[in-house]
Parts: structure tokens; sequence; C-alpha cells
């Protein structure tokens, strides 16, 4: 039988926190250890219950994301989704830089909500797809100003760029396999070297800086080697 996944949800509206609650109760490896409603009841609870995975709400009292920063800052461990209204680039981005491991709209189907739960509980980063391509747009679109004095990008081969392109996509290591026909297990060693390279902790962070710094065209990156 599969671990028990210890989920905690922090959300200023109890009618939504009880469907969520119900929805993910639904499912057998995963246990409601603590629900509340601010920012310091998220705190409060990441301390007292170290939950695998916390479904936090951005706008809820004492803010989301300043919760989120605080609880990645103290509780490395615990694995956190912002789940919100919100599909303003500037708040995806706080999350993101704040250490949340996933973003997803309330409007999201029971089903999907369990699928990303899983996935970011076993190590994988989520953000809207929408979202993912309208950030990478907007990025693209700011890249005609003056380039950093230091671009990490240039380290990377050109797989790597090529599978750090697709990760900016939103695309899971099972999916940039197939689209680049290699093992998911060859993917998983590309992105620790990415993430090794790139002195980040995650492939959203990663996907993050790709964007603020922007991938070149021609890029002169070193030798890609196929792979």
């Amino acid at each position: 039988m599969s671990e028990t996944i210890r989920i905690v949800l922090v959300d200023d509206h109890p009618l939504f926190r009880d469907g969520v609650a119900s929805t993910l109760t639904r499912e057998a490896d995963f246990e409601i250890v603590g629900q509340g409603e601010t920012a310091e009841d998220a705190i409060a609870l990441a301390h007292d219950e170290l939950p695998d995975v916390m479904l936090i709400d951005i706008s809820m009292p004492g803010g989301g994301i300043e919760a989120a920063r605080a609880i990645a800052s103290s509780c490395p461990v615990v694995k956190l989704v912002m789940l919100t209204v919100s599909e303003n680039e500037d708040d995806v981005v706080k999350a993101l830089r704040a250490g949340a491991q996933g973003y997803i709209l309330k409007g999201i189907s029971g089903p999907e909500l369990v699928r990303i739960v899983r996935s970011v509980q076993s190590g994988e980063s989520y953000l809207v797809p929408d979202l993912a391509v309208k950030l990478l747009t907007d990025f693209k679109a700011d890249s005609a100003g003056p380039e950093p004095q230091v671009n990490p990008l240039t380290q990377l081969t050109a797989r790597e760029e090529q599978i750090l392109e697709l990760v900016a996509e939103a695309l899971s290591n099972k999916e940039i396999g197939l689209r680049l026909d290699l093992s998911e297990r060859t993917v998983k060693h590309y992105m620790s070297n990415i993430l090794q390279k790139l002195h980040v902790r995650n492939r959203v962070e990663a996907a993050l800086l790709a964007h603020e710094i922007t991938l070149k065209p021609d890029g002169g990156k070193a030798d890609g080697g196929g792979g």
C-alpha cells in the first residue's frame, strides 16, 4: 500500500475548503491533517504538523504569499501549492519565488487537483499551462532590454537548454521524454544537472530564471552532445 500523503488546507472560505477536503479525502492515501483560515494558521500548522503538502489561498488574511515565504524558509520539507482565483502574473511570480512548488486556479476539477497533489508530492512542480505560456511570452517580449552581466544559462548544453524550454512550457519529465525521444530517467538526469548548474532548488525556479534571462535563439552555448 502506498504511503499516506498528509495535507493541510488553508483558505478563508469554509465552504470552498470543505469541498476541497471532501474531494481529497475520497482518495485512500490522502489524509487532511489540518485546516486553517489565515497566514498565521498556515505557519502554525506547518510547524505543528509538518505535512507533505499544503494548499494555500493567496488572498487569505495575512497573505498567502507571505505565509508561503515563511513556511518555505522554516519548513523546507513541506511542499506548497497556491490554490487561488488570481491569474495575475505578479502573483504567480511572487508565489513561485516565495517557495511554492505549484500554482493552480480554483476552477480546477477534482480529479485534476488529485493528480497535481500527487505530482507535487513526488517532486514535480506545477504551473497552470495557460499561465506558464503567458509568462514565457511576456518575458520573451521583454528580452529586448540590456543583457545581464552574468548569464548562468551559458553553462547549459544545447540538450539541457532544449529540456529547460520544455519545462517552461509546463511539461512533465515524462512528456519531455516523449517529445524528445528520451527515457524519463534520462530527462531526470538532465534536470538534476540543470538545477545544479543554475543553482536553483526546483524546476519552477529554473524555468523562472530562464524566463528572466531569456534563452537566446543562437545562444553560443557549449556543444550539446545529443542525448
